[in-house]
């Protein structure tokens, strides 16, 4: 008898701890519930990657009502495909600022007016890149521009100092350019890793601009000069034929056969990316603002943005908005852009020491602040005619073509674009 009570005492206390758990574990439940879990869908991957997941992690600490889950995804195929369906697989995710016209024109990007974002410290030049009929799409975590880069070695042996001018710079290309005996070019005074940025910057700094008030300006007078300042005194001098029999030799951008690391080319306009490519290849290089047709054009560029969005389809975008601002809050977006070796997207950033380890960074930094950096207007016909430029630079570098033809061809077809 006294077992059978002792039995019944301790089944008794066990169903009272148990009941004790299950409550504990409905607390528990109860609070996991309060939580909204956001997936953030992202493009980068390695390194960027890791940096991502680790500022992911700090929000996560930071709070207790949101929990992100990160995911890369580098497909933007895919991504545009979940974007554009009834329930997308992701609440926030990036791109690039030349996309924003189209996907808020398709409606698949949610407004962040009402989300009380502030953009004060964003440059002008990235904020009308980001806006379209008042809306704003996406904002900035990290930002782009392209100087002129150098290298030391082959400037110093054809004593040339990095130019500041035009005249200066097609001196210094004619000097550092080289051809053997038979007509074939060995070395490149000035070239183009990206033919489209290079051009379109080397029209920036005649004072020209391709797209003006909202419109294509392909015929622009100093934009044709640009232009055809790189087929005089690049691409004249040693022909087309062997300019472009030189070009396809080029190696993979960025790798062991980059054509600017193996010294095939001694200048090239590039973007801030190229500080810790270019130490860790073991280059003794240097970078100067892009030289100016007159000194009012010193340093004329153009900035690229790298941007986070949330797509319509969200159903968490609350939530998504929070984590939003936690991605382009100064600590997050100064960390994030520097394992990138990428531009912050905040004016107050540019005087951050945190930079200071990216030899020459400062140049790309610096021209944030100018007026001479020119920003990419966000228009639906944006992508046709980035192409129809692209047609016309490779004829005027084929030689089949003046830049003047060219771009006037460019400029019969705007008239087909959807506006």
């Amino acid at each position: 008898m006294e077992r059978k009570a002792h039995g019944r005492a301790a089944r008794a206390a066990m169903a009272t701890a148990f009941g004790a758990v299950m409550m504990f574990s409905g607390v528990l439940g109860a609070y996991a519930q309060d939580k909204t879990e956001i997936t953030f869908s992202y493009l980068w991957g390695g390194a960027e990657g890791q940096a991502l997941e680790q500022i992911v992690a700090d929000f996560n600490a930071s709070q207790d009502k949101i929990v992100v889950k990160g995911v890369s995804s580098p497909d933007m195929t895919k991504q545009l495909a979940s974007m554009s369906s009834s329930k997308g697989a992701f609440d926030i995710s990036d791109n690039f600022a030349s996309n924003i016209a189209s996907w808020a024109n398709q409606g698949i990007l949610q407004p962040l007016n009402d989300f009380n974002i502030d953009t004060a410290d964003f440059p002008e030049s990235v904020m009308q890149q980001l806006v379209v009929d008042g809306q704003l799409y996406s904002v900035p975590i990290a930002t782009h521009n392209f100087q002129l880069i150098y290298n030391k070695k082959l400037l110093d042996e054809a004593g040339v100092t990095p130019p500041t001018t035009m005249a200066e710079l097609a001196d210094a290309i004619k000097k550092l350019t080289k051809v053997d005996a038979s007509g074939n070019v060995t070395q490149l005074g000035l070239g183009l890793t990206d033919v489209s940025a290079g051009l379109k910057t080397l029209g920036y700094a005649f004072g020209g601009d391709w797209n003006r008030d909202g419109k294509p300006t392909p015929t622009d007078e100093n934009f044709i000069k640009g232009v055809q300042f790189y087929y005089d005194n690049v691409v004249a001098p040693v022909t087309p034929a062997a300019y472009n029999k030189f070009v396809a030799g080029f190696g993979p951008y960025m790798s062991d056969q980059d054509s600017f690391k193996m010294g095939k080319i001694a200048m090239v306009f590039d973007g801030e990316w190229r500080s810790k490519f270019n130490t860790e290849a073991g280059m003794d290089w240097g970078v100067v603002p892009v030289p100016g047709e007159t000194p009012e054009l010193l340093g004329s560029t153009w900035v690229d943005v790298s941007t986070i969005f949330i797509p319509t389809n969200s159903p968490n975008k609350e939530a998504a908005a929070e984590f939003l601002k936690y991605l382009i809050s100064p600590p997050a977006m100064e960390k994030f852009s520097h394992v990138l070796a990428n531009l912050p997207g905040r004016l107050s950033l540019t005087e951050s020491a945190t930079y200071d380890d990216l030899p020459n960074f400062k140049v790309w930094l610096d021209a944030l602040k100018s007026p001479n950096t020119h920003g990419l207007p966000p228009a639906l016909y944006m992508a046709e005619y980035n192409a129809d430029l692209a047609s016309a630079f490779d004829a005027v570098l084929q030689g089949s073509q003046t830049p003047a033809d060219a771009l006037k061809a460019v400029a019969d077809r705007t008239s087909s674009y959807t506006q």
